[in-house]
């Protein structure tokens, strides 16, 4: 890690203000806390508000939400399972990426799923592609059903019971890690 430590929450909902994206905002905050930095060490960046310029030429915005992604420490990339899968927004973006583009990135793979049988998409879809981009995965998908959302305070302390030790552990080792 370079300079301040930073959490991107990457929001692939194509509605702005979405549930989807108030469910990744509460996990970069608990992560946040959990890691004891910052509060502004979370950045977020929603699609929905640049869905109209990630398919044109030149897109400013675009690319400044692309290096955001890409300088993240953690980040934590949130949809709505989409066809049993993830948006295709979220899709259009992450593809402007080349493989290999987020190596050395911690990366949590977020689901908003409408039924119990979309529990597993984001670790059989958002996974795989996170990993094609070159992102370590290390826990498992941060996965909520919709009827839970309500209790998001409780999911997110269930999944960093079990999860959290395992980011806090990496992303400590990191920082403590001389630069070369």
């Amino acid at each position: 890690m370079s300079g301040s430590p930073s959490i991107v929450v990457l929001v692939g909902n194509p509605r702005p203000g979405s549930r989807t994206r108030l469910f990744a905002d509460a996990a970069g905050v608990e992560l946040s806390w959990l890691l004891g930095w910052p509060d502004d060490s979370v950045q977020t960046v929603d699609l929905a508000v640049l869905q109209g310029e990630i398919f044109t030429r030149p897109h400013p915005r675009v690319d400044e939400a692309l290096d955001a992604v890409r300088s993240a420490d953690l980040l934590i990339v949130a949809t709505p399972v989409y066809k049993a899968s993830y948006t295709g927004l979220l899709k259009g973006f992450l593809d402007l990426f080349g493989s290999g583009a987020l190596d050395g990135v911690v990366a949590v793979p977020v689901t908003v799923a409408a039924s119990p049988i979309h529990r597993l998409a984001a670790e059989a879809h958002l996974r795989p592609l996170l990993v094609e981009l070159g992102a370590s995965t290390p826990t498992s998908a941060l996965t909520v059903e919709e009827d839970r959302l309500p209790d998001t305070p409780a999911v997110l302390t269930d999944w960093l019971g079990t999860q959290g030790r395992i980011i806090r552990s990496l992303l400590l080792t990191r920082a403590e890690e001389p630069v070369p």
